[in-house]
Parts: structure tokens; sequence; C-alpha cells
């Protein structure tokens, strides 16, 4: 949980800063949206993507609310047919009790209200918070709650692809895993960016992860930060 902003060096800005701008005109900033729920269900999707394609957990998600048509009904549902319809799923008998525990634990915060709109009131950080008090949540799933979702507010997701290419330009140390590097991250981006602007950061990074600086081999000749990369350059004079 994100509760104070990591001071962070004028150099580490300005790198960030340049990878920012060099990576969003290498994949096509403002980037789209692949999104446009509801933050309860965007809290849903993004439990179902844990170690799971992005294709699957949608059609998971998809059969879920075609059987169900409210998340009443699949908060009330018998936990066996909601492991049923996340079968897309990795670990659905996980998943499935995990979705509905959470559900049930709004339920009972909010006073019976199962919506999460009212977040969009809060700071970024206190929304946060709250949602990292569900069972199961931590800060990519929050984050991705209130940045993918409807609510569009700023905060930074960190995905696997996103904190290699952090750790490899040297935004943060090797050490960081992934849970504590989105302190770390956002506190590197100004204050005032829009939502579009945070997710541009995400998308641009994460999909630099996917497409050039694999986690195996990655193709640093043609990368456009190479010259900014400590990792790049020390494969490159060995090479």
């Amino acid at each position: 949980m994100i509760t104070h902003t990591p001071a962070v060096a004028d150099d580490l800005r300005t790198l960030a800063m340049v990878v920012h701008d060099r990576l969003c005109a290498a994949y096509g900033c403002p980037i789209p949206y692949f999104h446009d729920l509801d933050p309860l269900s965007e809290l849903i999707s993004s439990l179902l993507s844990h170690r799971t394609r992005n294709a699957d957990s949608g059609r998971a998600l998809k059969q879920l609310r075609a059987r169900f048509a409210t998340w009443e009904a699949v908060r009330d549902a018998p936990t066996a047919e909601v492991e049923e319809l996340l079968a897309p799923c990795t670990w659905p008998e996980q998943k499935a009790p995990r979705v509905q525990q959470v559900l049930r634990a709004i339920t009972e915060r909010r006073g019976g209200d199962l919506s999460l709109d009212f977040l969009v009131d809060l700071s970024v950080a206190d929304a946060r918070a709250w949602l990292e008090g569900l069972p199961g949540v931590g800060p990519k799933t929050s984050a991705a709650t209130l940045l993918f979702s409807r609510l569009r507010i700023a905060a930074l997701p960190v995905d696997s692809h996103h904190h290699r290419v952090a750790v490899r330009l040297g935004l943060i140390p090797a050490s960081v895993a992934v849970g504590p590097s989105h302190a770390l991250l956002e506190a590197q981006l100004p204050a005032d960016w829009s939502a579009q602007q945070v997710y541009d950061n995400h998308e641009a990074l994460m999909l630099h992860g996917q497409r050039c600086c694999f986690a195996r081999s990655p193709a640093c000749p043609r990368c456009p930060v190479l010259d900014l990369c400590p990792f790049g350059q020390a494969r490159i004079d060995a090479g």
C-alpha cells in the first residue's frame, strides 16, 4: 500500500521523462484504453487476470456476466458454479472463492452497496488504500482498477514487463520487487499528469518489454532507449 510519496532524485525524474517520451514515440501515444468497464467489473477482471492470458481472463469474465445478471448474484451463487465459469483462468478453484470473498467484503464495508463508484471522490492514495484493504488486492490490482476502469484515475500499475524494463534502465534497483516498485515508479512521474499520461507510461513500458526488452535474448540493437540503458550497453559491449 502506498502511504507516502518517496523522494526522487532529479536525475531519475529526468531519465523517466526521456524514457517516457522515446517509448511513447515508438509505440504511438496516446494509446487507446483497452477496457471501458465500471470499477467493480475492472477489479474482478484484474483478479482473474493473475497469471492468466488476457484473452482467457476476458473469456472467463464474459462467461460470468452472461450467467449472472448482477455481481450480487455472483456473490451469492454456489462457489462450484462460479468456478466452472472461471475455467479459462489459471487456478479457477482459488479465484472463484476469492471473487466471492471480495464481493462479500465490499458489501459489508459499504453497508450493502456493491459498487466502487464512490472511489472517484477519494484521493488516489485513499482510493488505493481502500482497495488494498480487500482480500487478495495488492498495488497492481488497486492501480489497474482505478486507471483502467471508467473512473480513469491516475494510478500507475506495474506488471512484470514494465518492471523488467524499469530495472534494466536503472529507474529502480534490481532488488526492488514488483509490489514495492509501484510507489517508486509512480513518484518519478509528474504529480499533475492526467490518467491518459499515466496510462501511456505504463502501456509504453509494458509494450517495450513485450516487443523488444524480452526476458530472454532482448533485442538491444533496435532498442530506442539503448543509449540510456546500462543493461543493454553491457550486452552490446560484451557481444
